[in-house]
């Protein structure tokens, strides 16, 4: 394992956590955003933005969390490969958003390192699934 996997992990889990505090409806609101229903377990989800950038993340958190349905097996070794697949893609696809967007190049350096870390992380989990027949 890369020796920046974890901290790459650690910084997914930490912006998927602040992305749904800002969705959870908890804590201060500035602004006001119509919701839809969402296919992940009821939960809202604000309408497209208009800018890019938002409507970008959006559109990555809400497949993120889409395809991170899975039906659970009890098989905890199978069930966090499963999961962990759309998560780390998740954490890939908001990368893009920074290589499309982003000005910053520390910031794009690291989205590229997030996006090679993890695409890595995926082949390997894909294959550890193929080889059990998962």
């Amino acid at each position: 394992m890369n020796k920046l996997t974890p901290i790459f992990i650690a910084g997914a889990l930490l912006a998927v956590g602040v992305l749904a505090y800002t969705q959870s409806g908890i804590g201060p609101q500035t602004t006001s955003v119509a919701t839809t229903q969402s296919g992940h377990g009821g939960h809202a989800s604000p309408e497209r933005s208009a800018n890019p950038v938002i409507r970008d993340y959006q559109i990555a958190n809400d497949k993120m969390h889409a395809d991170m349905g899975i039906e659970f097996t009890g098989d905890a070794d199978v069930d966090f490969m499963r999961g962990m697949i759309p998560h780390h893609q998740g954490a890939i696809d908001m990368a893009s958003v920074v290589l499309q967007h982003g000005k910053d190049p520390e910031v794009r350096k690291l989205a590229q390192d997030v996006i090679t870390a993890q695409e890595g992380e995926i082949a390997m989990m894909q294959k550890w699934l193929a080889d059990r027949g998962k």
